[in-house]
């Protein structure tokens, strides 16, 4: 099992960036795999992206359009999310997620650790 802690959300003018973060905790913390998703009002849960246990490789979901990048501090087991330019399309919960397997799964289901999420408001 690992706890996941979301901040660094908030609100944001459009055409701001913003950076979250994900704290992982646990023992085995280090050894799996993370994700970003976002959740909007009455929409599904959307996979934003993944990156890799020691944050060498990272695939992104098809909807992102460049404006978004997922990073990893394996000595803090911090996982980060960029987000430029922001737009009010972007306004959603985003949350963290971790699994073993799940390598490159865009489906909610296939993530059996979640974080609380943090909403992101973007006003335009």
């Amino acid at each position: 099992q690992v706890q996941l802690v979301e901040s660094g959300g908030g609100l944001v003018q459009t055409g701001g960036s913003l950076q979250l973060s994900c704290a992982a905790s646990g023992q085995t913390a280090n050894r799996y795999i993370m994700a970003w998703f976002r959740q909007a009002p009455g929409m599904e849960r959307e996979f934003i992206g993944c990156i890799s246990w020691n944050g060498v490789t990272t695939i992104y979901g098809d909807s992102v359009k460049g404006r978004f990048a997922i990073s990893r501090d394996a000595a803090k087991n911090t996982m980060y999310l960029q987000i430029e330019n922001l737009q009010p399309e972007d306004t959603a919960v985003y949350y963290c997620a971790a699994d073993l397997v799940a390598w490159g799964a865009p489906g909610p289901e296939n993530y059996h650790n979640w974080g609380q999420g943090t909403q992101v408001t973007v006003s335009s």
